[in-house]
């Protein structure tokens, strides 16, 4: 791939000074765009994509500390260099023409050797924002928005928090016949299903403000803390299943049959691992409540725990009544409430309708 020439607007009212920055300019293999005045500048700058900035800073009209402003106050140029040219008496500005968001300064008479370095540099720059930026976007698709937050803090001080109790809504979700359907299947139109799945299932986990610990296979855990925790967790495993009958009803081939488990408690939420790998996850007997009740709830069903039941008595949500079951590991017989979809209120349709409309293409 051909890489892009970069261009540079030279903005000074001295011709002569002018045609020589350009020259500079182009024998170091940048396209130049050129402008006598501040008001041109700033028209060329909305009119083309420009790469880097090169302004005097005492120009007729507009001068160069308000053009930093106006190309600061265009959305586009950002973090765009802009390096002003001063002169020896103009250096007791510096501290104003930071201020208006210059990246850098030079003094005249330009040395094409400072010029050339500079600009390099500053470009450098911007395409390690630029990369770095795609990176953490793409990050956004992999890694939950609370790890993020726990790897920044830790770049920034060099110190892993100490891990907290909270009380949390947990979520899993599972596929079910997943295991038979990967013997029937091919497995590269099969990912590419559960792909579609399971991105539906995230849409709809961040639309009622949850976020994903993890994705196991065919399933994964979601974290619903803070306000309303419980119902929001229950309006979304709704939401899931709203959707996926929907999208049955259309013959979309990813809408598999789920079962959905929920569990309310306490969990320890903190880094887990060794110094060279570690996961930013959740423990504890709520976290194993959850997953069984997953394992447990029959096939497009959404089972869960009396504690979750307690706490939504008073939001319109509809359960079944509950039927005692042994769990593996639990001694005593476990109340299972079965929520039922026709308990969901306008605001959660409408939210479901939200996430609807991206996925069937």
């Amino acid at each position: 791939m051909q890489k892009k020439t970069k261009t540079v607007l030279v903005a000074d009212d001295d011709r002569t000074l002018r045609m020589m920055l350009a020259k500079m300019l182009e024998k170091s293999g940048y396209q130049v765009v050129t402008a006598d005045r501040g008001e041109k500048s700033l028209f060329l700058a909305l009119e083309k994509d420009i790469d880097a900035f090169l302004i005097d800073l005492n120009m007729p009209g507009l001068g160069g500390i308000e053009i930093c402003e106006r190309i600061r106050s265009i959305a586009r140029y950002r973090i765009t260099p802009v390096i002003c040219i001063t002169s020896m008496e103009e250096e007791g500005n510096l501290s104003e023409v930071f201020a208006a968001g210059a990246t850098d300064f030079i003094n005249k008479p330009v040395n094409p050797v400072v010029l050339d370095a500079r600009l390099k540099a500053h470009l450098q720059n911007v395409r390690y924002y630029n990369e770095m930026e795609q990176t953490r976007r793409y990050l956004n698709r992999y890694v939950s928005t609370k790890t993020q937050r726990m790897v920044e803090a830790y770049s920034l001080t060099g110190l892993l928090p100490v891990p907290e109790r909270h009380k949390v809504c947990v979520m899993f979700t599972d596929v079910r016949g997943f295991t038979a359907l990967s013997q029937r299947v091919d497995l590269e139109l099969l990912l590419e299903r559960l792909s579609r799945n399971l991105g539906m299932q995230v849409d709809s986990v961040h639309a009622h403000g949850g976020y994903i610990d993890k994705f196991g296979g065919d399933g994964m855990m979601a974290i619903f803390d803070y306000d309303n925790t419980v119902e929001r967790a229950c309006r979304c495993a709704l939401n899931i299943m709203d959707i996926t009958r929907r999208n049955q009803k259309l013959g979309d081939k990813s809408a598999f049959e789920l079962g959905i488990g929920l569990h309310v408690g306490e969990v320890l939420i903190g880094n887990i691992g060794s110094a060279d790998h570690l996961d930013y996850s959740v423990i504890g007997e709520t976290v194993n409540r959850a997953s069984r009740l997953c394992n447990y709830a029959e096939p497009m069903r959404i089972d869960v725990s009396k504690e979750v039941v307690d706490e939504v008595k008073s939001t319109g949500l509809e359960f079944d009544e509950p039927k005692l079951v042994h769990m593996k590991g639990i001694e005593e017989a476990v109340a299972i409430y079965h929520l039922l979809s026709h308990g969901r209120d306008i605001e959660q349709k409408q939210v479901g309708e939200k996430v609807f409309a991206g996925q069937i293409s």
